[in-house]
């Protein structure tokens, strides 16, 4: 659609409004954008966004503070605008892919919802997203310009969409490589893979054994990590040694009686060596 205005709402800018019109730039590749609150001009967009009171998607209407709100997620958590846009286009945006489009809405636009929208239980309670958008607003001792702030918060927030987008599709490509190396390993509490890709989460879909996975790193030694209880935690099923720990080159060669031994994270939960025989050893040791 070529001459295609999208209003969004003027002064202080959120999350929701700022990832709502990073999202349309990467499926309209030019627009004119008018951050305003005129009902005459909001009439006349062909899209708007977070304000008019009105969702109507066949329009291009994306509100969500009007009466009833705009709907919630089966998991309950309400829509906001990223949410109303995400909907719509959000597959369109992951090159179609309906699987990235879901995670990335699982992982990233709900929790935007649902912080703009109050309904946090569960949410992490650190610095957040949101805030740091928000951040991006002059503070009450600047004079700074509302519109270019906005513009500058929309570019960062392109980017991080970019890669969480990336992150998720690469997650879900890992998956028939990790099942793989899961049916394939000698020993089931030791997954090998023959190069690194995010497992994690296939793993603990796929497996209650594994203990350990083996995979080259990027400079071209090898790695040893512990399997976590689950997903996102720091605690690990087994983690390695404890005289392990914190140690490397001679003194962690000298532990463990492999000559290449590089190192081991003081967390015991990654470890290393120059070559692939010398991992699977440590892996040997670790399991005993």
């Amino acid at each position: 659609m070529t001459n295609l205005t999208i209003v969004t709402h003027n002064g202080s800018f959120h999350a929701d409004d700022v990832f709502s019109i990073a999202a349309l730039k990467c499926i309209f590749p030019s627009f004119k954008l008018v951050r305003t609150r005129s009902t005459e001009l909001i009439a006349k967009a062909d899209i708007v966004i977070d304000v008019g009171g009105i969702y109507e998607s066949d329009l291009g209407r994306f509100d969500h503070h009007q009466r009833g709100g705009a709907g919630a997620r089966e998991n309950g958590v309400p829509y906001s605008s990223f949410g109303l846009i995400w909907k719509k286009y959000g597959v369109e945006i992951c090159q179609g892919n309906q699987e990235v489009a879901d995670a990335v809405d699982a992982g990233l636009v709900s929790v935007i919802d649902a912080i703009d929208c109050g309904h946090v239980d569960g949410i992490y309670e650190g610095i957040s997203l949101s805030q740091t958008i928000s951040m991006f607003n002059p503070s009450w001792q600047e004079e700074g310009d509302y519109d270019a702030c906005f513009d500058q918060a929309v570019d960062f927030a392109g980017r991080i969409l970019a890669r969480f987008i990336a992150s998720c599709s690469g997650g879900i490509s890992a998956k028939e490589i990790v099942a793989k190396a899961i049916k394939s390993a000698q020993d089931p509490r030791v997954i090998v893979l023959d190069k690194y890709v995010p497992w994690k989460r296939t793993v603990h879909t796929l497996t209650t054994k594994a203990l350990y996975i083996v995979y080259p790193s990027q400079t071209g030694q090898w790695r040893i990590q512990a399997v976590p209880v689950e997903p996102g935690s720091f605690e690990d099923k087994k983690p390695l040694p404890k005289e392990w720990a914190g140690l490397s080159d001679q003194a962690l060669q000298e532990v463990t009686g492999i000559n290449d031994a590089m190192f081991c994270h003081n967390g015991r939960f990654i470890a290393g060596s120059e070559s692939f025989e010398s991992t699977m050893k440590m892996a040997t040791l670790a399991l005993k």
